[in-house]
């Protein structure tokens, strides 16, 4: 399911509201700040995302970068590859169309470590994980780490997943 594209969502029903309220759920137990639908083996394109000030959430259907700028360098990890992390550069900042849960469109400027969630959350929309992102060295580091040793939840502390 993570390698797979997203199916864009049709119509905003209430099993979408479900969904969203579930993955929300699922995002705040497992202290991420951000969580996609695939990552709870739904293959649909909603996102939600935690502010990291506030920590309220927000669903995003059928989100689409518009535009960003810009480069940033920081540690990832993620929800679905438990205990693994890795320098990753993302753009710096980022713009998001999408829908909200009532099907209004809303757009998302983000700077900083919501651009970098927004960037993570919406890759794995399009079957991305993070590790595709590294140098060739560094993914072949981490795959041979992984299956040498398995996915370790809590290997270490750290501050989020996405």
């Amino acid at each position: 399911m993570l390698r797979r594209r997203a199916t864009p969502v049709a119509e905003i029903t209430a099993d979408v509201r479900a969904l969203v309220a579930d993955m929300i759920d699922t995002m705040y137990d497992e202290v991420g700040i951000g969580l996609a639908a695939p990552q709870i083996g739904v293959p649909l394109r909603v996102v939600v995302i935690a502010d990291d000030e506030t920590r309220e959430a927000r669903a995003l259907v059928n989100p689409v970068i518009t535009d960003a700028g810009g480069t940033a360098t920081a540690e990832e990890g993620c929800l679905s590859i438990p205990g693994v992390f890795a320098q990753v550069a993302r753009a710096a900042w980022a713009r998001v169309a999408a829908l909200d849960l009532d099907g209004a469109p809303a757009t998302v400027e983000a700077h900083g470590l919501l651009a970098r969630v927004l960037q993570h959350e919406l890759d794995h929309l399009d079957g991305v994980l993070f590790i595709d992102r590294l140098d060739p060295v560094a993914r072949d580091r981490v795959k041979r780490r992984i299956k040498k040793e398995g996915l370790v939840e809590n290997s270490r502390p750290h501050a989020f997943a996405l």
